[in-house]
């Protein structure tokens, strides 16, 4: 199964590309999505060409995204909405199924605590796809986070 992890931003979207075959995962692609400083408009285009072109690339077996929790800035939380939004509409548009899980869930799939902090996650990344260093910049590590955890997401406690 191949799993390709979203990490939406409106400026910045990490994204990476797994596979599952029994207990291995193995990276196939990873990296970031960077948009210019232009209108609203032509960001979310680019973001949509981006991810439809990972899409058709990669074929993967599933969409996975790390549910948005912002407490302090509505704006950020509205920007990075926007950006999710086309994700889920390459999902849609490709007949990719998509899933969603919550921060705790993400660290809880990948380092086996729920309140894990982003250094373990990172750390634990590295490990379980062989990696040589942590994936630079954050996002991109936390876009591998969420596809580690949707592999594993049958593993992790239900309810």
């Amino acid at each position: 199964m191949k799993i390709l992890g979203i990490d939406p931003g409106l400026e910045r979207v990490g994204y990476g590309l797994i596979e599952q075959v029994g207990s291995r995962l193995t990276p196939l692609d990873y990296g970031l999505i960077m948009t210019p400083r232009i209108d609203l408009p032509d960001r979310l285009r680019l973001i949509h060409e981006q991810v439809e072109a990972l899409v058709e690339a990669g074929h993967p077996d599933l969409i996975a995204t790390e549910r948005l929790l912002f407490a302090v800035n509505k704006r950020t939380a509205m920007e990075v909405a926007k950006a999710l939004g086309v994700v889920l509409l390459v999902a849609a548009e490709r007949g990719v199924p998509w899933m969603e899980l919550t921060p705790p869930e993400v660290k809880l799939g990948v380092v086996g605590n729920g309140a894990a902090d982003k250094r373990q996650v990172q750390f634990m990344v590295v490990k379980l796809l062989a990696l040589t260093e942590t994936p630079r910049p954050d996002d991109v590590a936390d876009a591998l986070a969420v596809a580690i955890a949707s592999a594993l997401r049958g593993r992790l406690p239900r309810g």
